[in-house]
Parts: C-alpha cells; structure tokens; sequence
C-alpha cells in the first residue's frame, strides 16, 4: 500500500495519484525501506526510468540504420556522375554532326543560287540623251537599282545617275532592273517623274515589265539603251 502524504489515505500500489485527493503519490522506493522488494519490481514495469533504460541499447539499432543509408547515399550519386558525362560528350559531338550537315547543304544552295539567276549574256545600259551621253553601265544578275546616289536615305544604286540628272528629275530609288537567267524585267519602285520604256504610258509602281535587247527607257529626262550581248 501507499500512503498519501497530503490526506494520509493508503491507496493500493502502483497508482501514481492518490484516489482520496487526487495528489502525487511520492516513489515508495525513495520513501519506504531499502528492504522493501515489492516496489523494486512493481516500479520497473511502471516506472518510466527503467523502461528508458531498458530502451537505451536499443538506440544502436536505429544507429546502424541511420548509418546504411550513409553510404548508399554515395553510391546513388555516383550514377548520375557518369550519365552527365556521357550526356556532355554527346551534347559536344552533336555540335561537330551539325554543322558537317548545314556546310554540305550551304555549300549547295548558293551553288544552285547561282546558275539559277546566272545569265547566259552581258546586259549594258548606255545614255542617248541627257547628262553624259554614251556612258555605259554595265548590270549585274539580280537586282539592279537605278536613282540617285544619297547616303543619308540609303540609296546606293548599281545604275547612279546623279551626275547626268543636274535637274534632279531621277528619284533617289527610281526603278528596279532585274535580271533572272534568260529573262530581264523593269519596274516603278514610286518614283516622282515615272519610268517609261519605249515612249508607252508610265509604268504602273509594283508592276514588272519584260524587257528586251534595243528598249529604250526613259528614266526622268534621262533617256537610255538596254544592249544584250551573248557570252560567248
């Protein structure tokens, strides 16, 4: 039995709170006699002490778990590792696949480009009238511009009649001439004063006209001499 110390009513072992007035019960083992026996092996299986000590060896268990992982958390690092290489070294062998494949289909386009748009001829553009006559200008393939040379509006044209227009009658991106293999076109990019090709109307801006070997074109009040010459 054990005695509340605050009420005096004996209460039967084992309880830890007094059944009359709800207090501490204190440990028999630190109160009552050392030869007592019979709170020595109640309190290991109440008591919380033993029980903690009792549990305390089994700490190394988790010990050695928490130690597994340890290791294994290197050893699942580790593939990543060799997969990044791998990922690199293919990563830096693409590049040097890559552009194997554009150089060989670059290498061809501008190739097939040129004979596309190459002309079997030489295409000449000579003054008859107005500004310097009997000045040539030779055409190249593709596009030709013909207006006014002016680096402030970008007008840098292959045919610059600046110097035989004194009363700026050209526009500084008057007409273009383009020649495409066989065929030579003419046209009106919105000039002021029109493009005129054998004295016919005004040519409509954005509206292409086929040209041949001896057409006069009439560019402001320059007038000039489209020449076709075979390669021979």
């Amino acid at each position: 039995m054990i005695k509340c110390s605050e009420c005096g009513y004996e209460n039967m072992d084992g309880l830890d709170y007094c059944d009359g007035c709800g207090a501490k019960l204190e440990s028999p083992v630190l109160h009552g006699p050392a030869g007592s026996t019979a709170a020595p092996q109640s309190s290991p299986s109440a008591g919380p002490g033993p029980a903690h000590a009792n549990e305390i060896p089994a700490v190394e268990g988790p010990s050695s778990a928490v130690g597994a992982p340890v290791p294994a958390g290197p050893e699942s690092s580790l593939p990543p590792g060799p997969s990044d290489e791998h990922l690199a070294s293919e990563a830096e062998a693409a590049p040097d696949k890559a552009p194997t494949g554009e150089m060989s289909a670059d290498a061809t386009a501008p190739a097939s480009v040129a004979d596309a748009v190459a002309a079997p001829f030489k295409v000449r553009l000579s003054i008859i009238r107005g500004g310097r006559r009997g000045q040539e200008f030779e055409l190249e393939s593709g596009n030709n511009l013909v207006g006014r040379w002016d680096p402030e509006t970008g007008a840098f044209p292959e045919v610059d009649l600046d110097a035989d227009d004194p009363e700026a009658k050209v526009s500084r991106k008057h007409a273009l001439i383009r020649i495409d293999a066989a065929k030579i076109t003419i046209e009106d990019i919105g000039s002021l004063n029109g493009t005129y090709v054998n004295r016919q109307p005004r040519l409509q801006p954005g509206s292409p006209l086929d040209l041949k070997d001896g057409d006069e074109i009439i560019i402001g009040k320059t007038f000039l001499k489209l020449s076709i010459n075979p390669i021979s």
